[in-house]
Order: structure tokens, then C-alpha cells, then sequence
């Protein structure tokens, strides 16, 4: 509903693609992180790590409760392992909680499965005209491991009218300086004046 929006602020673009979920499903990402990979790798078997997101989704939907358990804290520490340049123990604590954890994978894990319900895999790309006389903010972390800066950068050379910001010293969190500091400009620059 483009109609009933004034502004928008983006940051940690994912659209859900299948290079996007391969890289930090399958493969890619575990270059980079290969000590939290082996944790995200152990509670599935080897003959079925060929499709991992396929592997995860069966134990996250199954009935077996304490296997759920195991799957959700897996996927769900794997992403908070990544998400940020400097890894703070206290913020992969939130990941590591079980309601968490569980509500996190599963829900990712759904919309993964069914490619977030497009109808293809370049969808948001296809429609940018429909926001494109929206003001929007697009904020990315360079080191964002979570959702690649090329796909930040895909959006942005779809949608040049939008205002970009790559923060060179941010990861994926929201929550980092840089990132941060953009957010809240946008933020403010948005508000109405008094």
C-alpha cells in the first residue's frame, strides 16, 4: 500500500534470493565464520547438508520437540555469530534463549522455504517503481555477512533516487555506531518540522 506510506528507512537489505540464502545458508558465509559454521553444521546429519535450509526446515516443522530445540539454537546462534564486525557475548545471549531462538529460525526458516512468498526471485527489484516516489533511506553495513552488501547495492542501483549509505565499519547489526547514527539521522530528517 505505497498510498498510505510517506517514508521509508531500509537497512540490512535481503530480497530473498536464492545466491542470498545460499551464501549464508550454504555456503559462503562459513568461510568467514568456519568456528561458528561447525556449531551451525552439527545437529545435521552429513548426507543431508547438501540442501541445509531443506534439512533445517524438516527439524524446525517436525515433532520432535527437543530436536527443534537443537535446530532453532543452531540456526539462530549461527546468525548472531555474524551479525555483528565485534562479537559482543552479551548480545549472542539473546540468540542463545530458547522461546527466541525458536520463533527466530522457524519464522526465517518459513519464508526462506517458500521464497518469501514472490512471485519470482528478482519481485522486489520487478516492482521498485511502486515505491519509487517515496523518500527512502537505504542504510548497509559494508562487512554485513547476515545480507551481503550486493544486494544493498542491487536495490540501490535499481532504486538511484533513494538516498544510500554504505557504512564502512558496520556488520549487519542495527545496533552498531555507524549504522546507528544513519538510522536516527534518517529518522530525524524525516520528521516534521515544529
Amino acid at each position: 500500500h505505497p498510498e498510505r506510506v510517506t517514508e521509508i528507512i531500509l537497512r540490512g537489505i535481503f530480497m530473498l534470493r536464492k545466491k542470498e540464502i545460499n551464501w549464508f545458508y550454504q555456503e559462503g558465509a562459513s568461510f568467514l565464520f568456519p568456528d561458528a559454521w561447525e556449531k551451525y553444521l552439527e545437529p545435521i546429519p552429513e548426507a543431508e547438508r547438501g540442501d541445509l535450509v531443506a534439512a533445517y526446515y524438516k527439524r524446525l516443522t517436525g515433532d520432535d520437540k527437543e530436536e527443534m530445540a537443537r535446530c532453532a539454537k543452531a540456526w539462530s546462534v549461527w546468525e548472531g555469530s555474524t551479525s555483528k564486525l565485534y562479537l559482543n557475548p552479551d548480545f549472542l545471549s539473546k540468540f542463545e534463549g530458547d522461546s527466541f531462538a525458536a520463533a527466530f529460525a522457524r519464522i526465517e526458516c518459513h519464508y526462506f522455504t517458500n521464497k518469501g512468498f514472490f512471485e519470482s526471485e528478482d519481485w522486489i527489484l520487478k516492482n521498485v517503481d511502486k515505491i519509487r516516489g517515496i523518500p527512502t533511506v537505504i542504510v548497509q553495513g559494508r562487512y554485513d555477512v547476515v545480507c551481503p552488501c550486493t544486494t544493498a547495492w542491487d536495490l540501490h542501483k535499481a532504486f538511484p533516487e533513494a538516498e544510500f549509505h554504505m557504512i564502512p565499519d558496520a556488520g549487519h547489526s542495527a545496533s552498531e555506531p555507524g549504522t546507528r547514527h544513519h538510522l536516527i539521522d534518517a529518522t530525524d530528517s524525516f520528521r516534521p518540522s515544529a
